[in-house]
């Protein structure tokens, strides 16, 4: 299994939602699940937490970085471009915070 991947926004990212009430909530690419991590520890109050990676590996590591709070987690293995069917497929209906990293290929 690869090396993790460190998350370097992490401070930038808490406080975009810092003071929200957060139940539930989708991050589009969880890699290694680092700032899952930490927007888990900052809002306790998260019920479920989606989180969705193409990545199988990076899937296998974010379950073991996130296995405190597997009980509100639940990963999903392909693109966040197919948000709504995924939230669909689990019967949600609203989200209170998306925390999404789009790379784009094209613009280096």
């Amino acid at each position: 299994m690869r090396q993790p991947h460190v998350p370097i926004m992490v401070s930038e990212v808490l406080k975009g939602f810092e003071g929200a009430e957060l139940k539930v909530f989708y991050e589009g690419t969880v890699g290694a699940g680092g700032h899952a991590a930490a927007i888990l520890e900052a809002h306790p109050e998260i019920e479920r937490y989606i989180g969705c990676d193409k990545d199988p590996q990076a899937l296998a590591i974010a379950n073991k970085t996130l296995e405190k709070w597997k009980s509100k987690v639940e990963l999903v293995q392909g693109n966040f471009a197919d948000l709504q069917d995924q939230l669909e497929e689990r019967g949600i209906s609203k989200v209170d915070g998306f925390f999404l990293i789009w790379e784009c290929h094209l613009c280096n």
